[in-house]
């Protein structure tokens, strides 16, 4: 009589611990998200900022500026993140861009203010790298559980679906920059 009760309590243990894995494990995503979040938002503050200085050296870049704007603004209305990586990517490259333009004015650069905007923005990518590794690493850990046994057991039945990996897929990256150097007389 006792030993049926005895398994039938184990189980429920089980599920309890796996299911309380489970949680956190969603719970560290989720953080691991808000994390990229507040670097995508500190970026997308900066950047009108950057925009302002460059403008008042390189008006005839218009075209460059606007497009700037206009993938800040896709970045900061991102809101899973499929959505936020593409957006992130876009506005990664037309940063670039900027800065390649901000190089080709020498008083620019030379401007503290640009500077200053310029270290900003470095810092920021550095966090948000980081916030990635973090939040791609959380997301690994909760689909294996989701995926391993025992745990997909109590996984699938309870609502638990796999996370997406936050993904950069600026074709750009992909490949290397080309350096010309021009030669002076």
């Amino acid at each position: 009589m006792w030993l049926p009760i005895g398994i039938v309590a184990l189980a429920l243990i089980g599920v309890v611990l796996i299911y309380n894995r489970l949680v956190r494990a969603r719970a560290l995503v989720r953080e691991g998200w808000s994390g990229i979040s507040v670097q995508l938002r500190r970026r997308a503050d900066l950047v009108p900022n950057l925009v302002n200085t460059v403008a008042g050296y390189a008006d005839h870049e218009r075209g460059l500026l606007d497009e700037v704007t206009a993938r800040r603004s896709e970045a900061t209305q991102a809101a899973n993140p499929g959505d936020a990586a593409r957006a992130d990517s876009a506005l990664g490259g037309v940063l670039g861009r900027l800065m390649v333009v901000a190089e080709a004015y020498p008083a620019l650069k030379a401007d503290a203010n640009f500077r200053q905007l310029q270290d900003e923005l470095s810092e920021i990518e550095s966090e948000l790298q980081g916030a990635r590794r973090y939040y791609n690493a959380t997301v690994r850990d909760l689909n294996t559980r989701i995926a391993s046994f025992p745990d997909l057991l109590v996984a699938r039945p309870l609502g638990f679906r796999e996370e997406a990996f936050f993904e950069d897929n600026d074709p750009a990256i992909a490949t290397a920059p080309t350096v010309h150097f021009d030669r002076k007389s």
